[in-house]
């Protein structure tokens, strides 16, 4: 995480939160309502995005939202009970937090623009869609199959400007083999 986010700007922001947003779990308005009043648990408070993938998560949602209401993950362990969650946050007052609130045209909101940070335990690859990583994986077995094709065809020539009858048929197999596999149809 680059720049921290002032103590105020969180505060303002819940404060905001509390005053315009309704809850899908009347027990997130507690925890929110918590941590303002707590500065010392505010302090290693940070809202992100993909909180399930930080070692302490809690995952909120508003009734404008097609989120998950409510969740709280710590150590790969999860819980839906917002009382676990808040004795867990009371008791570990010391360790981040990440929060994740989800709410409508929250990119829009400059309260929350102001406070959102970088989640540093986001996967490299979480951004990539399924579609993306088969297109990927495409684009790389064609590259591979166009270097070999080039790499047989200049030892074929090679071969016959040596006159090596022997090896310019070891490699016509070869490459006849690589296009019958770029030819079979993928699983």
């Amino acid at each position: 995480m680059s720049a921290s986010v002032s103590i105020e700007d969180k505060k303002n922001f819940l404060t905001w939160v509390l005053n315009h947003l309704k809850f899908k779990r009347r027990e997130s308005v507690w925890i929110l309502h918590y941590l303002l009043g707590h500065k010392s648990v505010l302090e290693n408070v940070h809202f992100v995005n993909g909180a399930k993938f930080c070692p302490r998560g809690l995952i909120m949602s508003t009734t404008c939202s097609d989120h998950i209401p409510f969740r709280y993950y710590k150590s790969h362990i999860v819980t839906t009970d917002p009382e676990k969650a808040f004795h867990d946050i009371r008791l570990n007052c010391d360790q981040k937090l990440y929060l994740e609130l989800n709410f409508k045209q929250a990119y829009q909101n400059t309260q929350y623009v102001s406070v959102i940070e970088e989640n540093p335990f986001i996967p490299e690859d979480f951004f990539l869609s399924v579609e993306d990583k088969q297109n990927a994986n495409r684009l790389l077995n064609q590259s591979v199959y166009r270097f070999q094709k080039t790499q047989l065809k200049a030892e074929i020539d090679a071969a016959l400007d040596c006159g090596d009858k022997r090896k310019f048929l070891e490699l016509s197999q070869a490459l006849k083999q690589l296009e019958e596999q770029k030819n079979q149809p993928t699983s």
